[in-house]
């Protein structure tokens, strides 16, 4: 997810000058935005190397873990903020990752793929699974090892005691907040403890 208008409304939830940890980085991308024109501060955690390797090459400060093994090295509220950017969909440990993004960071801010959007609902009512350009991967080959809808992680914050202050859908750059469940093929959202 690197597309500009893109990075500009997640960057729009992170607070100026804040220390940001970017979990599932990729290339940096959206970490070098938010310190070039937030003047944030921070590292992303990417685990596959040519991606570190961009990260590096961008300036952006970068520890190359295996998010499933946990976060335990970082401390409680370390971060102002945690982004979780495309990320959620790849891990098998997503409900405990979720509560440490929770943990980590003052606010933690999730988008994922909305398999829920109308174009997704369509082909699986024509027998078949989506491929889109926000899934563009077969049934057989997808990186994601889950799908979620805006509404499914409405009710797994809740159950995380997890208050949503702000929560979106992103369709072609723009902003959804009208049955984005149904609108957007990106859902967003900004959380915090209850």
């Amino acid at each position: 997810m690197t597309e500009k208008s893109t990075m500009e409304a997640i960057a729009r939830l992170v607070p100026e000058g804040a220390r940001v940890l970017d979990l599932g980085c990729g290339d940096g991308g959206l970490l070098s935005y938010l310190q070039r024109e937030r003047g944030c501060s921070g590292y992303g955690v990417e685990l596959d190397d040519a991606n570190v390797l961009a990260c590096v090459r961008r300036g952006v400060d970068v520890l190359q873990l295996n998010l499933e093994d946990g976060l335990a090295m970082f401390g409680d509220n370390s971060f102002d903020v945690v982004l979780q950017i495309d990320t959620l969909q790849h891990l098998r440990n997503a409900e405990i990752m979720l509560r440490e993004t929770a943990r980590i960071g003052r606010l933690g801010i999730v988008a994922f793929p909305n398999f829920a959007h109308w174009p997704n609902r369509l082909s699986v009512l024509r027998g078949r699974m989506p491929v889109t350009r926000r899934l563009p991967y077969q049934w057989y080959d997808t990186p994601n090892i889950r799908v979620g809808t805006f509404k499914d992680f409405e009710v797994l914050a809740h159950k995380n005691r997890l208050q949503v202050r702000d929560a979106f859908g992103l369709q072609d750059g723009n902003t959804v907040r009208f049955l984005p469940n149904l609108r957007a093929g990106t859902a967003v959202f900004c959380l915090e403890h209850s």
